[in-house]
């Protein structure tokens, strides 16, 4: 593996795309909060600390003081490997740790994403795959303290091991995507599907049984640990559930979220309204990935279309409906949909207007965003 990966590349584009943040996190936090025309020193730990607001503050939190009762919402893996290295470093350390486990987390996923890709579709659509991926308006996730890097680190190795029929690597990637994000057992498909071909073999042999079938279990035992830790603190394995009726979440069928936000958008926001932009941000992000989605049918594995099917289904399930954008958090969510970045690739060399469109809109909208993150304004 680690010979057909160009480093070189992959880590020019890594480091090139963390300097570019944390050069938005210099100039624009400085310019934003600096007295103007002064020499007066903007505070030198806030600087440092920018990217500790909204989730990622929770994180941290939990990783320093453990779970409160609405904490449940969030997995326990990204909280429970910086409290690890954080409490051998000091309480200083958390925010640190966070965004070193994200950043590097990110670098395998890199990696991982780029052996996927190359072997449908070659290595220059492989390498737009990464450009698009890293530039995404909402790719700053992948640098602050939050979970989406490491998920989609776990997410893409257990594809990986799939596609090598490395039963038992796909198992603990599941297991540790599934301690990660709720959505992770969701990749019971992907191995099942992958599975389904060589039942004959599978039935074979009880060693083969065995070795194919029971590393599959180790996926819903990643929820299933996470469910007992819920059931033994706080009295129901379905916590993590229930919790989101706290944020305003609630049960409901895929296209009542869509149909509210363009109700919200067009007749119930005024022009021009904050809440109007984010439901336009959330809106165009969950129905772009749709497009993507129904496009890619035809040149991705039949795999991949349907984990996105399904993990689109599930996203939608629970709307935001007491909040004005009812598709809070898409455009954070469908950064883990990684084959939609394949089929962006196949579409951006296909088309090179809109390869250069995406250039031109991508990197503009990682900053905006990216800035309104480091000045705690309202993200997902």
């Amino acid at each position: 593996m680690i010979k057909k990966v160009p480093w070189g590349h992959i880590l020019w584009l890594f480091v090139l795309t963390r300097l570019f943040l944390v050069a938005i996190t210099y100039i624009a936090y400085i310019l934003f909060t600096a007295p103007k025309y002064s020499s007066t020193p903007v505070d030198v730990v806030a600087l440092f600390t920018t990217w500790n607001h909204w989730d990622a503050a929770n994180y941290t939190r939990i990783a320093e003081y453990g779970y409160l009762p609405f904490d449940i919402a969030f997995f326990p893996l990204y909280p429970f490997l910086i409290a690890a290295f954080s409490h051998l470093l000091g309480s200083w350390s958390y925010i640190l740790v966070g965004t070193i486990i994200s950043n590097l987390a990110l670098l395998g996923t890199l990696c991982f994403l780029y052996l996927l890709t190359t072997e449908h579709f070659g290595t220059e659509i492989a390498k737009r795959t990464l450009l698009y991926l890293c530039l995404f308006p909402t790719a700053f996730f992948f640098f602050a303290p939050y979970n989406e890097s490491l998920y989609l680190f776990f997410c893409t190795g257990c594809f990986y091991a799939l596609r090598r029929e490395r039963w038992w690597w796909a198992g603990i990637f599941g297991f540790f995507a599934a301690l990660t994000r709720n959505v992770g057992i969701l990749l019971l498909l992907p191995y099942f599907y992958e599975l389904w071909p060589r039942r004959a073999e599978v039935l074979a042999t009880a060693k083969g049984f065995i070795h194919r079938t029971f590393p599959m279990l180790l996926i819903p035992l990643g929820t299933g640990v996470f469910a007992l830790y819920c059931w033994r603190v706080f009295g129901s394995p379905l916590a993590f559930v229930t919790v989101q009726a706290h944020a305003g979440r609630h049960l409901a069928w895929p296209w009542v979220g869509v149909g509210r936000s363009l109700q919200s958008l067009f007749f119930l926001q005024p022009f021009g309204s904050s809440n109007q932009a984010h439901i336009l941000l959330n809106l165009a992000a969950t129905l772009g990935f749709i497009v993507l989605l129904i496009v890619g049918q035809r040149s991705l594995p039949r795999v991949y279309t349907l984990w996105m099917a399904v993990f689109m289904v599930y996203i939608l399930l629970y709307p935001a409906l007491e909040k004005p954008d009812p598709l809070l958090s898409n455009q954070r969510f469908v950064l883990e949909m990684f084959p939609a970045f394949m089929t962006l690739a196949l579409v951006g060399k296909r088309y090179p207007r809109v390869h250069n469109s995406l250039m031109a809109l991508f990197p503009g909208l990682l900053a905006i965003l990216s800035i309104m993150f480091l000045l705690n304004r309202w993200m997902v």
